[in-house]
This record gives structure tokens, sequence and C-alpha cells, in this order.
């Protein structure tokens, strides 16, 4: 029915596979709006989209190594969408990525599809459970509590959360793809690190 009626399809669904499903039938591109805990390709690219305005040098060439981004993932990309996505793009800009952190509580935090992505790029990845200690070699901050798993949703990292009084550097940026709970204060959001 697609097919007759539209140019294209944006859909956003509780099943990871209903994309998949979906594809089978229309001629017609489709947007992913993200489905289940699988992927959320849309927000990544917005949030890719704002970092490249922020430095698009990013974007162009291989950077000298003291240029280069030092990233922290506050999240869990195996069973979060959006984390998961985000750091699927992250690794095509490994010419000019240092490394990527990432915090969480979880023991393996990335899954199986996603260690095998990782593995085979190569971005430095490592995995700490101590924010704090990290936040001063910090470039950006990608940060997400919540966690759509089987019929319902899940928080995540209580323990990693960001206020004023954080000690960011001065052009840290913090990029978080909402809904927001206590994890990020609203104290920063009217800073310079509120991308």
């Amino acid at each position: 029915m697609f097919n007759s009626y539209a140019d294209v399809v944006a859909v956003r669904h509780t099943e990871q596979s209903a994309v998949q499903e979906l594809c089978e039938y229309l001629r017609i591109p489709l947007l992913n709006g993200g489905n289940g805990s699988d992927e959320h390709p849309s927000q990544a690219i917005a949030d890719w989209y704002a970092l490249l305005k922020w430095r698009p040098e990013i974007a162009f060439g291989k950077l000298p190594e003291k240029f280069r981004l030092n990233i922290g993932i506050i999240g869990t990309p195996g069973n979060m969408r959006t984390v998961k996505s985000f750091l699927m793009l992250a690794l095509l800009f490994h010419d000019n990525i240092d490394h990527i952190t990432i915090f969480s509580e979880m023991a393996d935090p990335l899954g199986e599809e996603i260690r095998e992505m990782t593995n085979a790029n190569p971005i430095s990845i490592n995995f700490s459970q101590d924010l704090k200690q990290s936040l001063e070699y910090l470039d950006v901050i990608y940060m997400n509590a919540i966690a759509f798993l089987g019929d319902g949703y899940r928080f995540f990292g209580d323990a990693f959360t960001l206020n004023s009084s954080s000690k960011l550097n001065d052009d840290t940026v913090i990029l978080h793809p909402l809904a927001r709970g206590d994890e990020l204060d609203i104290s920063l959001d009217n800073t310079q690190h509120n991308l």
C-alpha cells in the first residue's frame, strides 16, 4: 500500500525486526526512526550533524593527533539503540577519533554484534565505571540512561551523572538523545557544553 501512496516511509517501531520486514515489501525509501532496542539511525545522523557543525574539520581528511576527538559514551550500545547507532557512525570517523571510552555498569556493554564491528575498526575503545576520573580528557560526552528491553523501558547509569559542578573541560560538549532524567542536570542547559 505504501508504494502507491507515498514517496518515502518513516517508521518507528517497538519490534527490532519491523524495519527489515517492511523493507521486503517496499519499493520506496524507508527512514528508520528507531526499531526496538536495535537501532536509531535518524537520531545518530542528527547527533553527528551537530558534532560536524561544532567541529567541521572532523569530516575532512586526517587530523593531527592532538586534534583528534576523545569521546565518552555513557550507556550500553548492546541494548540502547541511540547509543549503538551513535557508536556505529563514530566508527566511520576513525581517522579523527583518538579513543572512545564507554562508561557502563554492565560487564559486557557492547553485545556480540557491536563487539565485532569495533574489533574490525582501528579506534581504541576502552571501558570504565569511573566517569569522574575521565571527564578532564573528554571532548565529547554522549549520554543516555534509558534502554528499551522487551516490552518496556529500563533505566541504567545512576552512577553516571553530570551537572554544572562536574569537572569538564571548557570546550567539552554533551549530547543527549532525550528523554532526559536526573543523569543530566538542567544546570548545564545554558552552558557552552550543551550542544
